[in-house]
């Protein structure tokens, strides 16, 4: 059976995930059930990464196996047709070894979350963006986040539910940077490592922007680490400002 790589975008708001559920719609419920008006099923398809209700895919990657020889640029355009109205869409489609794994085989995934930073309430952003209404200090924030960089336990940064064997990892990069987005300034934090923890970079954000507020000092996010325990974290931001941004593999499968 040939194997696909597919690159997705979506918007989160309508889904409660990327994981399929029996009774709530889900990414890869809408992209199975597109693979469906092309052949027959049930259709399984695997993930980079399972992202939670509400958080956005720019690069997602995920790979589906078809009884049919299909050509890439074809089989995204019928699943492009297939899954509309949905905010889902193909970017790209990509013939692959049979053992090639969307998950298993990278190396590297990439998060983008936007804070939107101004008083009045967001409107084109909303859903987009985590809303902030008050000013923040930039300096501080990277000053504290360098403390994360490395490799870490980063058991005060997880979800109480992560499912990984070890909250051990390794970031290897945050970088902050300030812009002027459509609706006013706007923080974009990006965060790298090969993989991630339940809720980690939610964590890490909330955290940040508790320093860049003054509530903590840069220092305060050393202690939280050093804590190993969840109490330590700062509140956990909401998930619509949150987008998988790429994955990356040791051959790119769509270059």
């Amino acid at each position: 059976m040939p194997r696909y790589a597919l690159k997705v975008e979506y918007n989160g708001a309508p889904f409660a995930g990327w994981q399929r559920q029996a009774d709530q719609p889900s990414v890869q419920g809408a992209i199975e059930a597109a693979l469906a008006r092309l052949e027959p099923g049930p259709h399984t398809i695997a993930a980079a990464g399972r992202t939670d209700a509400g958080v956005h895919g720019l690069g997602q990657v995920a790979h589906c196996d078809l009884t049919k020889d299909w050509e890439p640029f074809r089989l995204s355009e019928a699943l492009n047709y297939h899954l509309k109205p949905q905010p889902v869409a193909i970017l790209a489609c990509a013939r692959v070894a049979d053992d090639w794994h969307a998950r298993f085989s990278a190396t590297e995934r990439r998060y983008l979350f936007r804070l939107l930073m101004r008083r009045a309430p967001a409107t084109h952003d909303k859903g987009l963006v985590w809303h902030v209404r008050n000013p923040l200090d930039l300096d501080a924030m990277r000053e504290g986040a360098a403390h994360l960089i490395g490799h870490h336990d980063f058991t005060t940064f997880r979800s109480t539910i992560c499912q990984a064997k070890s909250p051990v990892k390794t970031l290897d990069e945050i970088t902050i940077t300030a812009t002027k987005g459509l609706s006013g300034p706007e923080f974009h934090f990006r965060l790298r490592a090969r993989s991630f923890l339940h809720n980690q970079v939610r964590s890490i954000v909330g955290t940040l922007e508790r320093v860049g507020s003054g509530a903590w000092a840069p220092s305060d996010v050393a202690t939280a680490l050093a804590a190993r325990d969840r109490a330590a974290c700062g509140p956990v931001c909401p998930p619509h400002g949150l987008y998988l941004a790429a994955v990356r593999y040791p051959d790119d499968p769509f270059a």
